[in-house]
């Protein structure tokens, strides 16, 4: 699953080996909080630093306007967030990219569980920038 070509892509990779193990295992129709659950067993049992349903700020012009509860935070860096739809959507992909710019992470997993196959995109934050946070 690595990919040179994505930053964190060692990490990222094997966040989306921890998806493939839960979805063979659990296959899809169930709620998103049953694959977050198991998303966070998988992940710690991959020795994955990650804090669930962390709420971090949003930002406008470097300036703190609010938070956003995201469903996984891994290795202080990666915005992950999952979905169990029966497919993946561009609103999905746009909110998330639009997360990830308010956020100013540098890059995010979107994973679907819903579809019959696990859905995944790595989502890269082009306007991603490291800086000093205003409150």
């Amino acid at each position: 699953m690595e990919n040179q070509t994505y930053p964190h892509s060692d990490i990222t990779g094997k966040v989306i080996g921890c998806a493939m193990e839960v979805h063979k295992t659990m296959k899809n129709g169930y709620q998103e909080v049953v694959y977050q659950r198991c998303m966070a067993i998988e992940m710690e049992l991959c020795d994955i630093s990650f804090k669930r349903e962390l709420e971090i700020p949003l930002y406008y012009k470097k300036r703190s306007v609010g938070t956003r509860r995201v469903d996984f935070l891994v290795d202080e860096c990666i915005m992950v967030e999952l979905k169990a739809e029966t497919e993946l959507t561009p609103k999905d992909i746009s909110q998330t990219l639009n997360y990830l710019e308010a956020n100013n992470l540098e890059i995010a997993l979107l994973i679907n569980f819903g579809a019959k196959s696990l859905q995944f995109k790595r989502l890269i934050n082009n306007k991603y920038e490291k800086f000093e946070m205003h409150d």
